[in-house]
């Protein structure tokens, strides 16, 4: 059941694709959601983390342009896999949420058997939810529902000494989880089995985009 779930968004910036190299990431940021409708902070978005991530690969052009990571960012920032206890405890026995998520579980396929999940698209979540929209990505979705505003007071609170924005990896994961929460409360889904989040129905989608 949703209302018993706990919620921790993932996501992923990454070094940018070039010829002859495989990508990799730079930054990961996550935070979590309880939604529990027996305590009064049941709507609280907690546990918010970031960090760089050290690559061997050159941040390409084009990747720098979209997250502005240099190599700056990344001086004394730790290997990918030695930011497992990290991610272990916070996304271990969670609800995991990524909006487009074949970037995170890609990446997170450096833990072999880490075996996280159920995993909410909030991609196609929002497919399903607002079937005739033009544009899903997380920004234009966050902006037409009016919700950057709570994810800017979220995010400043996350990272009081830097100001951050689209784009950035913490900024991202608050996005999503923003998101998310909006759906369950405007659709009242809190006491719906969790399956309707992780296979929504996207046919109204699908339906509207072959009228086009």
């Amino acid at each position: 059941m949703i209302s018993k779930s706990t919620f921790t968004a993932i996501d992923f910036e990454s070094a940018g694709t070039s010829s002859g190299s495989t990508d990799t990431p730079v930054q990961i940021g996550t935070c979590t959601w309880a939604l529990n409708t027996g305590h009064a902070d049941n709507d609280q978005v907690s546990d918010s983390w970031m960090s760089y991530i050290h690559t061997d690969r050159k941040i390409t052009w084009a990747a720098q342009q979209v997250h502005g990571i240099t190599k700056e960012h990344l001086k004394n920032a730790p290997k990918l896999m030695l930011l497992w206890p990290e991610i272990k405890s916070r996304l271990a026995g969670n609800i995991v949420v990524a909006h487009g998520h074949g970037t995170e579980k890609r990446f997170l396929k450096a833990f072999p058997g880490h075996g996280f999940g159920p995993w909410v698209d909030t991609l196609h979540l929002a497919r399903a939810a607002y079937p005739t929209l033009s544009d899903y990505s997380l920004g234009s979705l966050c902006t037409t529902l009016d919700l950057v505003e709570e994810i800017s007071i979220l995010s400043k609170s996350a990272s009081p000494t830097t100001k951050i924005t689209w784009h950035d990896a913490l900024y991202d994961s608050i996005a999503s989880i923003v998101l998310l929460r909006h759906i369950i409360q405007s659709f009242s889904l809190q006491e719906s089995p969790i399956t309707l989040l992780t296979q929504p129905n996207t046919s109204g989608w699908r339906k509207h985009r072959s009228s086009l």
